[in-house]
């Protein structure tokens, strides 16, 4: 079965948008603002905060960079109006990272600037190995002008990242944290850079949280694997984490079971709440990760109509 789930996730790129879309919406908050906060509404009312991520990167040209420095600026304004419980996500590569840095330095740093205004958070995801350095810069950057509205994004499947943690411990301050998301990774990397196996990854996954415990990071789980899951409680009690130290985070649509398991166990959860004209990008990578997905495509065909 699993090699038709690869024979559709490579396919799905060739498929009609409106076909696409019947899997997409399970996990893509809409394709406007006004979706974005709808659901963004619902998850508050089930206990689960939100972090609001505008769908697109890599862009080509830097009048797309400004246009989406715009965007978050709206999308800012508009969240903060409608009392969303939630902060925001970006990628560095939205706002010209690939093409000219400091360009993107000044669009992001803009966005944290207003984020901060409102008393609110900005999370700079990682993308792709070209990127992490740049990224971690611009990080560093930021946060010594906004030390509590910045947080960065780490991913455990690459072998640096134990390292970079060590070497980002500067940042800590005594009443201001620092603070990662931490998760497996998504970006397809060398074998020299990146560890592959399963139970490799999730072995770091665990090492690189208790690492951030110890040191007192604050530490943001991004995980849907119910293993991490109980390794983190175990990590959480070996280290008597306070409950404002730590929460989980999980995507939009996925797992919602085991979302509402933390929940009601008394952990703090929040969901990744993807939107905008760009969808069909989103859907078709996250399909490529993870190709078990594709059976919920054949579901929505044949059984859902």
């Amino acid at each position: 079965m699993m090699w038709m789930n690869k024979m559709i996730a490579g396919m799905l790129p060739w498929f009609p948008k409106g076909f696409v879309w019947m899997f997409s919406k399970r996990y893509i908050a809409g394709k406007t603002i006004e979706d974005a906060i709808a659901v963004s509404r619902k998850l508050n009312e089930e206990g689960a905060m939100v972090t609001i991520d505008l769908l697109g990167e890599f862009i080509t040209r830097l009048d797309q960079a400004e246009d989406n420095k715009n965007q978050y600026v709206n999308i800012i304004n508009t969240i903060q109006k409608a009392g969303i419980n939630g902060n925001y996500s970006l990628k560095p590569t939205m706002f010209g990272l690939l093409l000219d840095k400091e360009v993107a330095y000044g669009h992001i740093r803009e966005i944290v600037a207003l984020a901060a205004s409102y008393n609110n958070f900005i999370r700079i995801d990682m993308e792709d190995s070209q990127c992490v350095d740049p990224e971690i810069e611009i990080f560093r950057r930021i946060k010594a002008e906004f030390p509590k509205n910045v947080g960065l994004v780490l991913q455990a499947y690459l072998k640096r990242t134990r390292q970079d943690i060590l070497d980002m411990l500067d940042l800590m301050q005594t009443d201001i944290p620092v603070n990662y998301r931490l998760c497996k990774g998504i970006y397809v990397e060398p074998e020299s850079i990146a560890y592959k196996k399963y139970e490799e990854i999730n072995n770091h996954f665990l090492d690189d949280l208790e690492l951030m415990f110890s040191k007192g990071i604050y530490a943001a789980i991004a995980t849907h694997d119910k293993p991490l899951v109980d390794g983190a409680y175990r990590l959480i009690e070996k280290y008597k984490v306070p409950k404002n130290m730590y929460e989980f985070q999980m995507l939009y649509g996925v797992t919602p079971q085991l979302r509402k398991s933390i929940i009601e166990n008394g952990h703090r959860m929040r969901i990744y709440v993807p939107f905008g004209e760009q969808w069909f990008a989103y859907s078709t990578r996250r399909l490529k990760e993870n190709p078990r997905m594709a059976s919920d495509i054949v579901k929505a065909l044949f059984i859902r109509g």
